[in-house]
């Protein structure tokens, strides 16, 4: 199975302002530590604000923060959101135009793995990805400045 990378994206948005501890940050700022590019990310922010991860403050010294505590941000939940077309092949896909689905087994089979995937990430949320003994690597890699979180 593959995500998007707008998916991709979105949780490492996600990861990031965890880390924030409800500090605000930019969009600038999460671009440049993820060396990722700030319109596409734009869009991610974008659709993590309209399904209320986020949160937006406009003006001088705005930011986006979580709108949410880490612990109630499910993993599956953010990825059914951001996947919009999550069919893996044809046959899963809302606009069908295999030939062969009538006389296949392989959509079953298919829905059957991505309900296991999904099931998965539903048993975690983002909390999980920002465990305390890893805070100073993650500070490190993104080149955080305030490290007093």
């Amino acid at each position: 199975m593959r995500l998007t990378q707008h998916t991709d994206y979105a949780l490492r948005v996600l990861i990031f302002l965890g880390l924030k501890n409800g500090d605000l940050a930019t969009i600038h700022e999460i671009a440049t530590s993820y060396d990722i590019s700030k319109n596409h990310l734009m869009k991610v922010v974008q659709k993590l604000a309209s399904e209320d991860y986020i949160e937006s403050v406009r003006g001088a010294g705005g930011g986006i923060r979580l709108s949410r505590a880490p612990e109630s941000i499910n993993l599956g939940d953010v990825i059914s959101t951001m996947e919009a077309d999550a069919g893996l092949v044809e046959c899963l896909r809302p606009a069908n135009a295999c030939v062969i689905t009538p006389a296949c087994s392989l959509a079953g089979i298919l829905k059957s793995a991505a309900a296991a995937f999904a099931a998965e990430l539903s048993r975690h949320t983002l909390a999980d990805l920002l465990p305390a003994n890893k805070r100073k690597e993650f500070y490190s890699l993104l080149n955080f400045t305030d490290i007093t979180h």
